[in-house]
């Protein structure tokens, strides 16, 4: 995977090591391959890791998070409100549109979805709290990635990440203007059309301002 370089570089390897690991356990010889540093330095950062907590050894010697980060994550939910001032939006757009809602936020080369609601629907889109998607497909990502949103707000796409999925989008911006995250629905082509802004584009840009207003308060708007 491409990682996102910040100019200190024994910083970015450390947490090119980090990002790996949020993928499941490794042995140090897989560590190598996917973070591309010598075997000699991949160890080093992993075992500093472990000595401050943020990486642990598995019972058959791979390398995992380690626990501090169950802390690290409380506390950064708590300080920052954006997924606890969003969820009571979003399940109201999930009301609305009975179309699975995501909220998603960009970390690194990536999107990270923070929140995930699900469609009450048998047939419906499935987007885990967690998964980090790619920003060049998806209207989500397309929005994260700055593409205009023209007059309506919104960014539509059909089949674009996932074949017979569409779904809408738009951005959630703070009160400078810039892009902070992207709220959208999703739901099989069969019953969004082919032009599934059309038919939610007006809802989702509703609930993205809701969402920067709150944001500005900390506490929701409904």
């Amino acid at each position: 995977m491409k990682h996102t370089l910040s100019g200190v570089g024994v910083l970015d390897k450390a947490v090119a090591v980090v990002t790996e690991l949020e993928r499941g356990p490794l042995t140090l010889a897989e560590l190598v391959a996917v973070c591309g540093t010598s075997r000699s330095t991949t160890y080093r950062l992993a075992v500093a890791l472990e000595a401050h907590g943020l990486v642990r050894r598995t019972d058959d010697g791979r390398f995992d998070l380690g626990s501090r980060w169950s802390s690290v994550g409380r506390l950064a939910a708590d300080r920052f409100p954006l997924e606890h001032v969003a969820r009571p939006i979003l399940e109201q757009l999930r009301n609305v549109t009975q179309e699975s809602v995501q909220l998603f936020v960009v970390e690194g080369d990536v999107r990270r979805c923070l929140v995930s609601v699900d469609s009450p629907h048998e047939l419906r889109t499935i987007v885990d709290s967690g998964a980090r998607l790619p920003l060049d497909r998806g209207s989500a990502g397309r929005v994260l990635s700055s593409e205009p949103t023209g007059l309506d707000g919104w960014i539509e796409t059909v089949g674009d990440r996932e074949s017979g999925v569409g779904s809408v989008s738009a951005p959630i911006l703070d009160s400078s203007g810039q892009i902070v995250a992207a709220i959208g629905i999703s739901g099989p082509v069969d019953r969004l059309g082919r032009h599934p802004g059309q038919r939610h584009g007006s809802d989702v840009v509703a609930a993205a301002h809701e969402i920067a207003a709150a944001i500005s308060t900390g506490v929701p708007a409904r």
